[in-house]
């Protein structure tokens, strides 16, 4: 089942209606999961930050031991073509992806004289400005590169998300706030996370057991540009009930608020909304 609606594939060299069957069942990533992902967002006739998610797919594809069939430029050069069928005001998911089709002898490593490549439009509506969510805590945490491969955004990292969700949720709150290996807040279930204190802004500093996400990165710079401290610094979950504010930071919705973690419970969020007019007013300025 899709996400979105009104989706267009680009597969084999050229652009098709909807949600069209790309992996066969013998492919590598099909039945031994080498597959990456990256995803950008075109909103109101924008794309910020596309070539960076373009870069950061081949990126992933090479950790995962899959070879690059397009580059950088390529990509963001396709997507774009693809976009043009869609009007300005709509907002679409873009979504390019790797997958592994050869396996060696033994079927696990996948082979490099082939590799599947995709990319998947969706519209998928961005979150009402008032929208915000609740994090509960979860005994699932994040791996550590030794463990998995943290340093790609593959689609294998994502059952340990949806263990994460599946937990909280039956608890009723609507993401995880998740530690790393050593117990400190890593991120949320889906994105990277922000706490706000005296008008400071603090992140997990990255420390390889999460990727750290180019929205997050954004966020960091123009809250700096606009004369914002930002610590990226080791915090605890004690760090978070002493905290004004907090949101998520992601490519979907690029800021959520979250209004309660656990029993803890926070504010309004001037700073947080403050932080979400930069990111646009940053995006309409490309």
């Amino acid at each position: 089942m899709a996400t979105g609606t009104n989706i267009r594939t680009y597969f084999n060299g050229t652009w098709h209606d909807g949600d069209l069957a790309v992996i066969r069942a013998a492919d590598h990533g099909a039945w031994l999961g080498s597959t990456v992902f990256d995803g950008a967002r075109f909103v109101d006739g924008m794309t910020p930050d596309l070539d960076l998610h373009c870069a950061r797919i081949n990126r992933s594809a090479r950790a995962l031991g899959l070879t690059p069939t397009q580059s950088d430029a390529a990509i963001m050069e396709i997507a774009l073509e693809g976009l043009k069928a869609y009007p300005k005001e709509a907002a679409v998911y873009i979504r390019p992806m790797y997958w592994g089709i050869h396996g060696d002898a033994t079927g696990i490593v996948p082979q490099p004289e082939e590799t599947g490549f995709a990319i998947c439009l969706e519209e998928i509506p961005m979150a009402p400005s008032d929208a915000s969510t609740t994090l509960g805590y979860t005994r699932f945490h994040r791996p550590i590169l030794e463990d998995n491969v943290c340093n790609a955004k593959a689609g294998c990292l994502y059952p340990n998300n949806a263990r994460m969700l599946t937990d909280v949720r039956s608890r009723g709150f609507g993401n995880a706030l998740v530690a790393d290996a050593l117990g400190n807040v890593a991120e949320s279930a889906t994105a990277n996370v922000f706490m706000i204190r005296d008008g400071e802004a603090f992140t997990p500093i990255a420390n390889g057991t999460f990727l750290s996400g180019i929205t997050r990165a954004r966020h960091i710079a123009n809250m700096r540009a606009n004369g914002m401290t930002v610590h990226e610094t080791v915090l605890t979950f004690d760090d978070f009930k002493t905290a004004d504010e907090v949101f998520l930071s992601g490519n979907m919705n690029k800021v959520t608020p979250v209004t309660a973690i656990e029993d803890t419970n926070y504010g309004s969020g001037p700073v947080t909304q403050r932080i979400r007019e930069m990111y646009w007013d940053w995006a309409a300025s490309l």
